[in-house]
Order: C-alpha cells, then sequence, then structure tokens
C-alpha cells in the first residue's frame, strides 16, 4: 500500500483515572491489528518527565530501560511494541521532555529563534509536533501511533494534550484520539461506575480535544447500558465505546480489541476501506499453545530487583515466548540475590529445572548471585547468565576453579588483584553517565562447533548491548586451559561476547542482551534452547 508524507494516519493513545492502565498494550493491539490488515504501522512514546531518557533512571522508579537497535535507551514500552509488532523501533520512537525542552534550549543557544521570547506554546509545542511527524516524513508508514505516557490531568501532560490539540485541526481525519480510561467495579455498590471516565474525558474536553474513541479497562463486562450512558456523557458514539476487560495474559489483548472491532471503528473514522479481515492465524496459534502447555518447569530468575517484575520484563517476555516455542509453560520463580547465603542457596534454588542470573549495575546482591552459579555449576543445572550475569560467571569461574580467589570486576572492587572484569578501555575517561555506555547492536563472531553456533544455526549474529565493563582478555588463556571457552568475540574489538563451559549440560553467559530481540513471531533462539535443556534435563 502507498504511503506519503500527506497519506500518513496518526492515532494518539491518552489515558485517564489511573497510571498502569495498559495504554502500551492498547497502542500495540491496534498496531497489530492494523499490520495484521496489511498496514505500514510504527508506534512510539512521548514521556513526560524531565530525564533525557530512562538510562540514568532507577529500576524501582521505571522498571526494565529497553534497548534499541540504534542504541537509544528507551521506555520498556518499546519493548511490547517491538514484541508485538516483530519490526524495530529507533531514537525516534521514544521522546521525552528532557529531549523537547533540550533541544529547544540548543536552539535557542544559537539564535535559531532570532530573538523571539521562547515560550511553552508555540516554541515547546512545535518541537513535540515535530517530534510525532518524524517518523512519518519519509512516508515509511501507513499509522504513526503515538502514546501519551502519563495521565490526563498531570502538569507535565499538558504541553503534549496542547500539541495534540493543534495537530488535530490541522490534520482533521488524518489524525484520530484514543483515551483508555478506567470503569472501576465498587463490591460494596454491586456496580460498575462510569463517573471517572466522564471526569477524565471532562478535563480532555477543558483542553480542547475530544475523544474519538474510548477504550475502557474493566474487570467485569459492560452492558448496552453502560456503554450508551458513557457514549451520552462522553461525546462519542456507542460503537466508539470499546470495553478491554482483564485478562490472563497481554498477547491475548489484540484478539480481543479484534472482538471489540477496534481496528474497524478506527479505520471508517479516518474514512478507510474495511475490506479483509485481519490475518491473525499465527497469532491465534500462538495463544493456544500458551494457554494449553504439554509441560510446565520452573525456571529461576535471580536478581537484586526480584521484587518487581517490570526490572525484568524482557527477559519475562521472552520466556513466555521460549516457553510456547517448546510447548511448556515456565513458572518463574524469582528469587532476590541480597537473600542468598552459603547456609540457603540449596534451599533457594532447589527443585529448580534452570537459573538465570540477571543484569544489573552495582555490587548489591552479587555475592548471592556468585553463590547461585557455584551451586548451578556443581550441580549441573541448566544456566543463562545475562549481562551482568555473565561477568558473575567469569568471577565464580576464576576464584573457584582457576584459585584466583580475589577475583573480582573492577565495578565492584577497583583495587582487585585479579579484574577479570574490567572496564573497557574506551569507557575510562567518560565521566557522565547518561547515555554514554557501549550501546545498540553490535556485531559478533562465534567459534565453529560451540554450542552456540548450533544454536543460532550461524556464526555470524548481531545483538544488543548495555555495559561500561567487559571480560579481561588478560586472562583468556587461563579461562580456556580450564574449560570455560570464548565462544562468541566481537570481530572489531576482540571483546568477549559469550562463554560457555565445557563438560556441563548447558552453561552459557552473554554479555548482550538477547531479550530485546526476542518476539512472539520470533522467540529469541538462545532462550529457547534454554528452556529445552531445562525441560529435558540435558543439552
Amino acid at each position: 500500500m502507498p504511503t506519503s508524507t500527506e497519506t500518513t494516519k496518526y492515532i494518539f493513545v491518552t489515558g485517564g483515572v489511573t497510571s498502569s492502565l495498559g495504554k502500551g498494550i492498547i497502542s500495540a493491539s491496534l498496531a497489530k491489528l492494523l499490520q495484521a490488515r496489511g498496514y505500514t504501522v510504527t508506534i512510539q512514546k512521548l514521556d513526560p518527565y524531565i530525564n533525557i531518557d530512562p538510562g540514568t533512571l532507577n529500576p524501582y522508579e521505571h522498571g526494565e530501560c529497553y534497548v534499541t537497535e540504534d542504541g537509544a535507551e528507551t521506555d520498556l514500552d518499546l519493548g511490547h511494541y517491538e514484541r508485538f509488532l516483530n519490526t524495530p523501533t529507533s531514537q525516534a520512537n521514544n521522546v521525552t521532555t528532557g529531549k523537547i525542552y533540550q533541544s529547544v534550549i540548543e536552539k535557542e543557544r544559537r539564535g535559531d529563534y532570532l530573538g523571539e521570547t521562547v515560550q511553552v506554546i508555540p516554541h515547546i509545542t512545535d518541537e513535540i509536533k515535530h517530534r510525532i511527524q518524524l517518523l512519518g516524513e519519509n512516508g515509511q508508514f501507513d499509522f504513526v501511533i503515538t502514546e501519551i505516557g502519563g495521565t490526563v490531568g498531570d502538569i507535565e501532560s499538558l504541553p503534549y494534550i496542547e500539541a495534540i490539540r493543534q495537530l488535530k485541526w490541522d490534520m482533521g481525519v488524518r489524525s484520530l484520539v484514543i483515551h483508555l480510561t478506567l470503569i472501576p467495579y465498587l463490591a460494596a455498590a454491586r456496580e460498575l461506575k462510569t463517573k471517572p471516565t466522564q471526569h477524565s474525558v471532562k478535563t480532555m474536553l477543558e483542553y480542547g480535544v475530544q475523544p474519538d474513541i474510548l477504550v475502557c479497562r474493566t474487570e467485569r463486562p459492560l452492558n448496552d447500558n453502560i456503554k450508551s450512558k458513557i457514549a451520552l456523557f462522553c461525546n462519542v458514539d456507542v460503537s466508539s465505546v470499546i470495553e478491554s476487560i482483564d485478562t490472563s495474559s497481554i498477547y491475548k489483548v489484540p484478539l480481543l480489541m479484534r472482538q471489540e472491532k477496534l481496528d474497524i471503528v478506527v479505520l471508517k473514522k479516518m474514512k478507510l476501506p474495511v475490506t479483509c479481515m485481519p490475518e491473525m492465524k499465527k497469532w491465534q496459534a500462538f495463544i493456544e499453545k500458551l494457554e494449553s502447555p504439554t509441560h510446565t518447569i520452573e525456571i529461576g530468575l535471580v536478581g537484586k530487583y526480584a521484587e518487581l517484575v517490570d526490572s525484568y520484563k524482557s527477559i519475562i517476555e521472552s520466556l513466555i515466548h521460549a516457553g510456547t516455542e517448546n510447548d511448556c509453560k515456565v513458572d518463574l520463580r524469582l528469587i532476590h540475590s541480597e537473600q542468598i547465603d552459603e547456609n540457603n542457596v540449596e534451599e533457594k534454588l532447589k527443585g529448580l529445572k534452570g537459573v538465570i542470573v540477571a543484569p544489573g549495575f552495582g555490587d548489591r546482591g552479587i555475592d548471592g548471585k556468585i553463590l547461585s552459579i557455584t551451586y548451578v555449576r556443581e550441580n549441573q543445572i541448566p544456566f543463562f547468565g545475562i549481562c551482568l550475569g555473565m561477568q558473575c560467571a567469569v568471577i565464580e569461574f576464576a576464584r573457584n576453579v582457576l584459585s584466583l580467589h580475589h577475583a573480582h570486576s573492577t565495578e565492584m572492587d577497583p583495587d582487585t588483584t585479579d579484574p577479570v572484569i574490567d572496564i573497557m578501555e574506551e569507557q575510562k575517561k567518560i565521566h557522565t553517565k547518561g547515555g554514554t555506555m557501549r550501546l545498540g547492536s553490535y556485531p559478533c563472531n562465534l567459534a565453529d562447533n560451540s554450542k552456540v553456533a548450533a544454536i543460532y544455526g550461524s556464526t555470524t549474529i548481531a545483538e544488543r548491548h548495555r555495559h561500561r565493563f567487559e571480560f579481561n582478555n588478560a586472562y583468556l588463556e587461563a579461562f580456556q586451559q580450564h574449560g570455560m571457552l570464548a565462544t562468541g568475540i566481537n570481530p572489531d574489538s576482540e571483546l568477549v561476547e559469550i562463554v560457555e563451559l565445557q563438560g556441563h549440560p548447558w552453561f552459557v553467559g552473554v554479555q548482550f542482551h538477547p531479550e530485546y530481540k526476542s518476539t512472539v513471531a520470533a522467540p529469541h533462539p538462545l532462550f529457547i534452547d534454554f528452556v529445552r535443556a531445562a525441560l529435558s534435563g540435558k543439552a
């Protein structure tokens, strides 16, 4: 289907009543339905915080930091976009208030505004509009879906809502607004309440934006009377009141939205033909396998943010993809590494068929991670180390096999006598934190006849990175002689990207983040094979 700047359609997704209603999942689900109809679609996230990006945010504050192919540190919702659409996002797909103000201030300092007084309107809103339309400028996409972070009524969101108002005025039928809201159920009254939604839409109207479609999150079905009431008080037709009922998996939401005809309503409002039904056979097959697994296994995820699933969102979703590929449900046991010691490590890991040691930064919980790796190495339990997890495997091996008892990473112990993990050379002169790590996709050559080459079915791969520290090649020969092999090497820098252990059923550590590339349509091969090994009890 031909696309041009003039024909690209823009859909804005806002949220009301409360945060965490699932704007990202609704955006991704609509995008999936449009994609299944043959349209080209991308999704972007506008975040109202003043940080330039989430790269410096604590996972307790913001959950996982997702990394794109081109090295953008972004909101975790971009992970959902990629997992649903199976298409990569980029720097342009995540914009923050920090980026907006930084750009405007840089222009002011250069004199680009020719002495004008720089104001929120028009300068900030113009920059927001520019960023929104950037993805549609080259004619690559039929639809650009823009999710606005936060909740309508927040001070931080006001410039974004104003920018939407202006764009709707300029674009007419080429744009529409979907407002995601909540219909709470009051147990005492035994009824669903529409008043919060009415007030949320009223706030939108006060800002000059009439939502075209209302998607209503609810734990109980909406009857026709409730939909009619919402339509009457919120100035939309009944067919534009879409039920989004709670469900057991985010991957069922596209099918629920198809059932509610969200994509049809969107196409009709944008004066586009509604012809074929969206092609969702592969998606439905995935759901069927997800809901009716033949096997169940328990895998442990050892990390220092174990109480927060959003901190490891991409790993968790990758295990769901890999489990489904193996006709298996993965029961994930989240284990706080700070709570592991020599006396309880066996109890903490007892019964697990596989263990992942998670990525992270800093020395908190490191001892528990290392103890976990000793246990799985000695007990022949499949092990997968990701980023810091790989580095911990290297430290554990150096201490307990190479007898380098004080081996460590210089991140944790700058004065260690055996820095088996050390800061990369190009990082030594960098002192600022934001956006300065080794970020984005890098090539990696795999050793012939290695386990990972067999898993990938190739000796050349590219994976996404987010780190400052690496395997210290001064120790490489000693590791290789004792059975920990460097089977993945960056061809440009000779950095060790993958290690695997000889004589162990499945023991692989990777410096990169394979979880960022796993999607419903293309589960990551390392996760698939790890789950397969855990399921079979052998490699």
